[in-house]
């Protein structure tokens, strides 16, 4: 089976090439049967490349295609890594793709460009796919590459709405300054061990001493590369307005895979890594302020699909926050459990605004737990997973990462567990302004309220139990599992990281669960019991809550000390340089050549007595010139 892994990419290019070409002539039913189809038999294909992987004692296979570059010394052949790590990206792209594709077919049923939408998200998951499966950074680059021009098409999917089509220009523009620092340290990698294939050079970074400075540098430009896609600062101002996409999109792009690439290509490199201490210091630094930030700007947020998106750019802090601090393992698992609950959150909320005929304001929801039955009991069980609450997958995933920076930093633990308690705060105010109290939009969008059909709810049902069982999968050895992944992983991540003794760690989860039920309370209490909506207009609201509200002012900010000072520089380049100085140069040039030329068509007058004198003149000039010469 391991031997078929070239099909998995293909078969959703083949489903990307075929509703492409048949957007509009095939139908709704066929179309979404086509996309869903090439993408389940890609999991099944995945499915049994992790079977034969968990029962084979070789755990990392290169699946050679053909040569595709060649020139001088450099050697990059288009080949597969099929390893525990990529094996599990496989099942959770595949897998997740697969439940959003079926969701998709319902929630995109009336939009008229159901076809193209499904050709986009089948290319989107090809991408993807190379991408986790590439055997050297090249074909890894891509599929980096290619899943980011997927998201400007995605996001930017209603374009005849200027702010949608404005979010995609972002979101690609910011994840091209990210990609730069990839590429720069891909060039350097290649520079420093002479080739780009992970078999050639892990084995010479392994005899490496820590701390070589071309090593930092080159886990720095990787790092770089990793704060763009996976939205970190200060490069994370895209993600919240990607949600102009599609739900869909927000649940496939933004929650379970691409967000997650720049964790995904770390924990591949986590040798390189290792060997830059600096480096990881940075990298907990940036992911515990980028946790920090987006969890605070998330608590006043009144859109629903923003909260998510903020807690997106929050958990993936927590990831790069393990990463940081060596937890490879428990960052990977944040990822597998944030990949289903994340995914989950975003198809209820597509959901909800489905029902609300695209309202997405929480301030016009409200008493909906009764009309959407099963959207609220799977958001309900999302909600829990993402807040960390046990024995959901959340908790040992996020627990895992605290435990981990705890015997790094007691302070960075302190900070890192106020973020987790912030998460379970705006989590369950989200929870409950749209499910709880009374109706708060119009009575006649009231009337139309209804559940989702079938190919939306199912999806939702099979994440929710997803999310409520898939921390067993890194039970620690302290409430009496084995950890599996960890085992699954070590061929791999060969540093685990450091952890507390039992004890502490049995302290350190108290703590955690104590606070998200306080949290829990306070937002029973406020949101709930005192049936408190957030204010509709910047002047009700605190100074503090201004300040999370409009985001810490960074697009502001950003639009002031960048955005408006290029303007400035390009004004100046095509008004002085291109138009007065280049224009005018090329501009004179033709200016003086037309202008010579109206003299010199004055000889031409037509007149041939003046042509024969000319001609006289001419002869009597070379004979004199001959003569003096002489």
């Amino acid at each position: 089976m391991t031997e078929l892994v070239w099909l998995v990419p293909l078969i959703p290019l083949v489903g990307f090439i075929i509703n492409g070409l048949g957007r509009n002539t095939f139908s709704k039913g066929l179309t979404g049967f086509i996309g869903s189809a090439a993408v389940f038999i890609s999991f099944a294909i995945s499915l049994g490349i992790f079977s034969e992987l968990s029962g084979s004692a070789e755990k990392s296979k290169e699946i050679f295609l053909f040569n595709w570059i060649n020139a001088g010394n450099l050697h990059i052949p288009l080949s597969f890594l099929v390893d525990p790590l990529s094996a599990i990206m496989l099942l959770i792209v595949t897998g997740v793709g697969f439940l959003i594709h079926i969701y998709s077919a319902g929630y995109m049923h009336d939009d008229a460009g159901f076809g193209k939408f499904f050709a986009y998200l089948n290319l989107f998951i090809f991408f993807m796919l190379l991408l986790v499966l590439g055997s050297n950074y090249i074909v890894m680059f891509i599929g980096w590459e290619g899943v980011g021009l997927c998201s400007y098409l995605l996001i930017g999917f209603w374009y005849t709405n200027s702010s949608y089509a404005s979010a995609a220009k972002k979101a690609f523009v910011m994840n091209r300054i990210g990609d730069l620092g990839f590429l720069l340290g891909v060039f350097l990698i290649f520079t420093t061990f002479g080739s780009v294939e992970f078999a050639k050079i892990f084995p010479q970074a392994a005899e490496m001493l820590p701390g070589n400075a071309v090593i930092a540098l080159i886990a720095l430009l990787l790092f770089i590369g990793a704060c763009g896609k996976s939205a970190q600062l200060p490069l994370f101002t895209w993600l919240p307005d990607a949600m102009a996409g599609p739900t869909p999109v927000s649940a496939l792009i933004h929650a379970a895979t691409m967000v997650t690439a720049g964790i995904y290509m770390i924990a591949r490199s986590n040798l390189l890594f290792d060997l830059a201490p600096v480096v990881q210091h940075v990298i907990a630094i940036v992911g515990l302020a980028t946790a920090l930030m987006a969890a605070i700007i998330a608590l006043t947020q009144t859109d629903i699909k923003k909260v998510l998106a903020y807690s997106t750019v929050s958990q993936l802090g927590y990831m790069f926050l393990g990463l940081g601090v060596g937890a490879y393992n428990g960052a990977f698992f944040h990822v597998i459990t944030h990949a289903f609950f994340k995914a989950l959150l975003f198809l209820c909320a597509g959901s909800v605004i489905h029902a609300l005929h695209h309202e997405q304001d929480m301030r016009h929801m409200g008493g909906l737990r009764k009309k959407l039955p099963v959207t609220f009991l799977t958001m309900l069980v999302g909600t829990i997973a993402i807040a960390g609450l046990p024995p959901f997958s959340g908790f040992f995933s996020k627990d895992e990462i605290l435990a981990h920076v705890y015997a790094h930093s007691k302070v960075m633990w302190g900070i890192a567990t106020f973020g987790a308690f912030l998460t379970a705060f705006y989590m369950f105010r989200m929870l409950f302004l749209t499910f709880y109290g009374n109706y708060r939009g119009t009575h006649h969008a009231e009337e139309k309220i209804h559940e989702s059909p079938k190919s939306m709810t199912i999806p939702l049902i099979v994440l929710a139990v997803l999310s409520a069982i898939g921390g067993a999968i890194g039970v620690p050895e302290v409430l009496g599992g084995s950890h599996w992944l960890s085992h699954w992983l070590a061929p791999v991540i060969r540093h685990a990281g450091e952890a507390p003794d039992h004890a502490t760690e049995y302290a350190l989860m108290g703590v955690s669960v104590l606070g998200v039920l306080v949290s829990v309370v306070i937002a029973y209490g406020k949101y709930v019991k005192r049936n408190h909506v957030p204010v509709p207009d910047e002047a009700g609201r605190s100074f503090l809550a201004n300040l999370s509200y409009r985001k810490f002012y960074l697009d502001e900010l950003y639009d002031t000390v960048i955005r408006k000072p290029l303007d400035a520089l390009s004004g100046f380049l095509y008004k002085i340089v291109d138009k007065k100085l280049i224009d005018g140069l090329v501009n004179g040039l033709g200016w003086g050549t037309s202008e010579a030329g109206k003299g010199i068509r004055l000889l031409q007058s037509g007149n041939v007595g003046f042509y024969i004198f000319m001609m006289v003149i001419g002869i009597v000039s070379l004979l004199l010139y001959t003569y003096l010469s002489i």
